[in-house]
Parts: structure tokens; C-alpha cells; sequence
């Protein structure tokens, strides 16, 4: 049984050779030049800030664990060898970052790809897919609410600019209207909080409430997210907004040895993937930094308000389903 078959309410991307009708071909035009905007909007606007735009990285020995945090859902983990050693398919390139920032390019972006083979089920979610693309970047020196006025303005200035350049396109999948300017500052929320009030549902029932972005802090997630050990409360934050929830990912980083040898243990980290910036947080090499990773296809998802972001690609990567391109 497919995966529409099970849930017929989703309505699956399909793949290019699969538009045969003149609305659909157009639909998927339309898209895809506002892909080409927000790309074009965002890295020059970063760009403009005196980032530099560094190359990804698709194969690396080190890559996100993903662990412990308890939205990751993923099936499998891609690695081979090249050269003998074992490489891995990139998940994020946050170990690239913290080195990157804290050497040669203290404010760096990339537009990163990430292949996360999730579970099948979550094809029916609307917002996972199994390859995407991240807006990738990293500040030294800064703090959180640094990281929240780059974002904010960034996609403050998206916004507004689409409704003022792409009005034809919006117009064609019935987006103009519905898309409203974003208002800045954009409330934060403490997760704790959250919990106490929703309960284990919490990231649902926010995003089903919320008409603009929020602001999500104090999330217990990876060894690289800084943590007040004093205080148990974590620095770091997730970006939601409407129908798609988290569209961005992110934290103030820890950069102390003694602390991510310590988190490490106690996640069940396997060093060995990670024995570079462990050395270099032992010489006092590891700077503080503060980043973020910016979903490309969610925020184009909620620009669009695709059912599902999978239509945002070109060739769409939904979990369960391989086309043969």
C-alpha cells in the first residue's frame, strides 16, 4: 500500500515527469522562481551582514549525531569508505561550523544539504523530507539574541520584498493575501512553559495557535547546544511558524573541553567522530559561537503553503518514496 492510498488527505508531490496538465506545470514554475527569490533574498542580505559563503560539504568523518534529541527519527545513517577511512553522508554541517567560525571566517554562511533518511511514516507529515537544504551559518562571539536579530531581519526583508517582486507568482498559487508581513521582535516562548501548559503535544498545539513566528528556548538537545550546568536551563532556540512548526534550528555553543567531554559521556557520543574539535577545545582553540540552520524548503513551504514542503523540490525526496530521479 502507497502512502497516499493510507492517508488520501495528503496530496504527494509528484516528480517533474509526472505534471502533465498545464495548471500543474505552472504551479510548480511559480514555485520554483520563488525558491530561486528566497535564495537570491536571503545569502545577499547575509552577504550585506559581511558574511562569507563558504562551499558545503556533502561527506565528512564528522557529522551531527542527532542525538539525544527527540524529534530525530532517523532510519539509517549512510556511511562508506573512501580512501579506507569511513566517511558519513552529511546531517548538518555543525562540526564544519564551529571549526569554520572559530578560525578563518568568524561570520560564515552555507547553503548546506542534509540527507536524513527518516522513517516512511513521516512522508505523511507534510514537512519532512529525506535530502534538504539548510541556510547554514555561524556567528563568533555572539549571543542568542544576536542569532534573533540576523534571522528576524533576514526574514523580515524576505517577506516584504516577495509581496513587492513576486506578486504575479504569489498571486498564481493564491499566496499574496494570505502571506502577511512578519512583526518584529517575534515573541519568545520557554519550553518549559509550554510543557506545563500542553503537555507532551506542546510543538502541535503551538503551531496550531500561532499566526506569526515564535521564538522556542530551552530545549534539551545535543552536546554542542550550550547548557547552564548551574542551572540545567539550555541556551539555545527553534524557530516556528504557522502549519510547518520549527523552520529553523539553533543555539549558543559550547566551546568549554571539560563540558562537551562531559555531555558527550553522558549521551553515549561516540568521540572518535569528534576527536578534532575535542582537541582543539583542549588548546583553547574552540571559540564561542552562536548559529542557527534555516530549513530552505519549510520556509519556502510556508511562503507557498504547499500541503507538503517535498513540492518546494525539484525532484521531491519524501520519506518512503523514491522516484527514479
Amino acid at each position: 500500500m502507497t502512502l497516499k492510498e493510507e492517508n488520501p488527505t495528503i496530496n504527494l508531490p509528484k516528480s517533474l515527469d509526472q505534471l502533465t496538465t498545464t495548471q500543474e506545470i505552472e504551479r510548480k514554475t511559480a514555485i520554483g522562481k520563488i525558491v530561486t527569490y528566497t535564495l537570491k533574498n536571503l545569502t545577499t542580505t547575509y552577504i550585506k551582514e559581511d558574511f562569507q559563503w563558504l562551499l558545503p560539504v556533502v561527506l565528512s568523518q564528522s557529522t551531527d549525531p542527532l542525538w539525544p534529541d527527540p524529534n530525530a527519527s532517523i532510519e539509517k545513517r549512510i556511511e562508506i569508505d573512501i580512501y579506507g577511512k569511513p566517511v558519513r553522508a552529511m546531517t548538518s554541517m555543525i562540526v564544519h561550523k564551529l571549526v569554520g567560525a572559530s578560525t578563518v571566517y568568524p561570520k560564515l554562511f552555507t547553503l548546506a544539504p542534509n540527507i536524513r533518511i527518516e522513517k516512511a511514516d513521516r512522508g505523511k507529515t507534510g514537512k519532512h523530507i529525506y535530502e534538504f537544504t539548510q541556510l547554514d551559518f555561524e556567528v563568533q562571539g555572539a549571543t542568542s539574541k544576536d542569532i534573533f536579530a540576523i534571522v528576524e531581519k533576514a526574514l523580515s526583508t524576505l517577506i516584504k520584498d516577495l509581496k513587492k517582486d513576486l506578486k504575479h507568482e504569489l498571486l498564481a498559487i493564491d499566496r499574496f493575501d494570505a502571506l502577511f508581513a512578519l512583526e518584529s521582535p517575534f515573541k519568545i516562548l520557554d519550553r518549559e512553559d509550554l510543557e506545563a501548559k500542553y503537555g507532551s503535544t506542546w510543538e502541535e498545539d503551538i503551531v496550531a495557535e500561532i499566526s506569526q513566528p515564535v521564538w522556542i528556548t530551552n530545549i534539551p538537545r545535543e552536546f554542542y547546544d550550550f547548557q547552564d550546568f548551574t542551572t540545567s536551563r539550555w541556551d539555545n532556540y527553534d524557530l516556528f511558524m504557522p502549519q510547518f512548526g520549527e523552520v529553523l534550528s539553533g543555539s549558543k555553543r559550547e566551546y568549554e573541553y571539560n563540558k562537551i567531554i562531559e555531555k558527550m559521556e553522558q549521551h553515549g557520543v561516540r568521540k572518535e567522530n569528534y576527536s578534532l574539535i575535542i582537541q582543539m577545545a583542549k588548546e583553547g582553540r574552540l571559540k564561542p559561537t552562536a548559529g542557527a540552520g534555516l530549513g530552505i524548503e519549510r520556509i519556502v513551504g510556508y511562503i507557498t503553503g504547499v500541503r507538503h514542503i517535498a513540492e518546494c523540490q525539484p525532484f521531491p525526496r519524501v520519506p518512503g518514496i523514491v522516484h527514479q530521479l
